[in-house]
């Protein structure tokens, strides 16, 4: 696809049917709700929880990538305390979500810590359609492509140079009762540094502990398990070709984000260097963010994460752009109970949407009355129940509030 054409379809991702069964269920329920308060709470176990209210008494929940402050800062200034009032939620329609998200991503510059309260905000109105509509949030997206969304999750670290170590780890794991068929082995692992720290330029002893620990790994698990090689964007491209190299004879499932989020050139260069297919895109904001991957033909596949992506709407907007280049999205989650489910039902909405992250503890969250994730076999069950599939317990929130936190602000 030539760039004129590219841009032009980014264009019409707006115009696309994004909205036409949410469009076509909400008709009749147009008008009949307003938003009468958005507030955020800040939980010790360290995530911020968004709550958007309604005068017809029914809430909506969503998850964001803020403290308790920050959110309740951002919130404020959306409506009514920063320079364009008009275009905020309080007293609007919570069913416009199409309008909502254009008002608080693309009428005027959101970037940073804002996106991801933003973020959070239209997952709440998700799922405040789906209450109001009696409908989970995949059929308000069009309907299930899948009723399980396949799973992958995280290696637990320790000396990923030692073959006892690595037999002992992939037992437990094989003992693990949710089945995962997929892990996350981290490099800085190897290297013996803290995760995400900046490694200067690797030499050739470190691609050789790579290359052991990695083919260790692979003796581990067996061939029924697949490897993700698992970076956090602080290689250089000298750096990341290397360990793509040192890799290749375990054929892992992916290479994610070796090099920083933002596009460069580099891209193209680790893309020319190895065969094994590179992962990117839990740090992009929004669609655009992914026109210079797809235009390059840079990676295999992205991985967007809906609290850092604008949302359930900006996240499908990516996977519009990328399936149009039947380029598949791997939904990035290590976030809480209410990330899990939004991103299963997003997941199951996309038709290039193969698996998502899950974390081995997602089981655990005790947000709800009843934690609804069902997992067996490695692969999470499509929740059928309204909105995200959550009645949350506000004894146990209220009871687990972060330090300092006031009840929903």
């Amino acid at each position: 696809m030539r760039r004129r054409d590219l841009l032009k379809a980014l264009g019409a991702v707006a115009l696309s049917p994004l909205f036409r069964a949410l469009d076509a269920l909400a008709a009749p329920a147009r008008g009949l709700v307003k938003i009468s308060a958005i507030k955020a709470v800040r939980l010790k176990e360290g995530q911020t929880l968004i709550k958007i209210e309604t005068d017809a008494g029914i809430s909506g929940y969503g998850e964001c990538g803020a403290d308790g402050p920050t959110a309740r800062s951002v919130i404020a200034a959306y409506n009514g305390g920063g320079r364009l009032p008009h275009l905020g939620l309080i007293g609007k329609d919570p069913l416009a979500i199409q309008v909502h998200f254009h008002n608080m991503f693309y009428a005027y510059e959101q970037r940073g810590r804002a996106i991801r309260v933003l973020s959070g905000i239209d997952m709440a109105l998700w799922d405040l359609a789906g209450k109001i509509l009696k409908q989970p949030v995949s059929k308000l997206l069009g309907g299930n492509f899948r009723e399980e969304i396949e799973l992958y999750s995280h290696c637990p670290g320790g000396n990923y140079l030692d073959k006892a170590e690595w037999r002992d780890r992939a037992q437990r794991l094989a003992a693990d009762p949710w089945g995962f068929q997929a892990y996350k082995v981290d490099t800085h692992h190897v290297l013996g540094v803290p995760m995400q720290q900046y490694t200067p330029s690797l030499g050739p002893q470190d691609f050789r502990k790579m290359e052991r620990a990695y083919a260790m790994a692979r003796e581990a698990f067996g061939d029924d398990i697949d490897i993700l090689v698992h970076c956090h964007c602080e290689f250089d491209v000298p750096s990341a070709i290397g360990i793509a190299r040192a890799v290749e004879p375990i054929r892992p499932l992916y290479f994610e984000d070796p090099l920083a989020p933002a596009w460069s050139e580099g891209w193209n260069a680790l893309r020319r260097a190895t065969r094994v297919p590179i992962m990117t895109g839990e740090n992009m904001e929004l669609a655009e963010y992914a026109v210079p991957f797809l235009e390059n033909q840079a990676v295999d596949i992205f991985q967007p994460d809906i609290i850092n992506s604008g949302g359930i709407t900006g996240t499908r907007m990516i996977a519009e752009i990328a399936g149009r280049y039947r380029i598949p999205v791997a939904l990035h989650n290590v976030s809480g109970l209410l990330l899990n489910m939004a991103s299963q039902q997003l997941a199951a909405a996309l038709f290039n949407c193969p698996r998502i992250e899950c974390s081995r503890r997602a089981v655990d969250f005790k947000w709800a009355k009843a934690n609804p994730l069902v997992i067996k076999g490695g692969r999470m069950a499509v929740s059928q129940e309204p909105g995200l599939g959550l009645d949350l317990d506000d004894s146990y929130l209220r009871a687990n509030l972060a330090p300092g936190e006031p009840w929903w602000g």
